[in-house]
This record gives C-alpha cells, sequence and structure tokens, in this order.
C-alpha cells in the first residue's frame, strides 16, 4: 500500500512538472518546431523575399503575428531552419501579408521584425 502510494505521488510530481514546463514556452503548451509545421504553406515565402505569399500562409501568419514572440521562435526553430526557412526573409511575411497590425520593430534574434 505504502509503496503504490509513493508511486502516485511520484507520477503526480512528474505531471505537474511536465505541466509547468509545458506551459512555460514562447507558444504555450506547443513547441516552436510543432507550430513551425503549421506553415507548411509559407515555405516558398520564406526562402524567396519575390515569392507570392499564399493566403493559407497569410492566415497562419496572422495567427502567429498576435504573439511575436512565438512568431520569432517559430521562424528562428530547427523544423523551420532545417526546411529551408531563411529568418531575414520569412520575418518580411507579415509585412508582405499586409498586415495593419504587425509587430512592426520586434527584435527577433539578430533580426526586426520590418
Amino acid at each position: 500500500m505504502a509503496s503504490s502510494m509513493k508511486f502516485l505521488c511520484v507520477l503526480g510530481m512528474i505531471l505537474l512538472v511536465g505541466a509547468v514546463v509545458d506551459g512555460a514556452g514562447e507558444c504555450g503548451k506547443s513547441s516552436p518546431d510543432n507550430e513551425a509545421m503549421k506553415l507548411a504553406p509559407c515555405a516558398g515565402a520564406a526562402q524567396d523575399a519575390n515569392a507570392a505569399v499564399p493566403g493559407g500562409c497569410c492566415a497562419q501568419i496572422r495567427r502567429f503575428s498576435q504573439n511575436p514572440k512565438c512568431l520569432c521562435a517559430v521562424l528562428l526553430s530547427d523544423t523551420a531552419k532545417a526546411s529551408g526557412v531563411q529568418p531575414e526573409v520569412a520575418l518580411t511575411i507579415p509585412k508582405r501579408c499586409n498586415f495593419v497590425n504587425r509587430p512592426v520593430g520586434y527584435k527577433c534574434g539578430p533580426y526586426t521584425l520590418p
């Protein structure tokens, strides 16, 4: 009985710590790498500043633009880098989508959102 109670206490602590760690990221409970997968429609626009930005990309970027810390973390994530995203180009997407309420001037690593 005592060993099962100890097990439940340890399991509860692990779950509690996991919940605190998961909720502490730039993108809430989801990691920037997981969120980067949602930006597949932006692949071409994130590699070429002259490429047209698809509507599906603008819709996803609009969601991220409301949280500049998350947008920055996603665009600088390992997943984004591995897929060929060029951060200095990707950070121009909110402007290229003509968002009026975009995080202009937000410092994202060595880059600044135009």
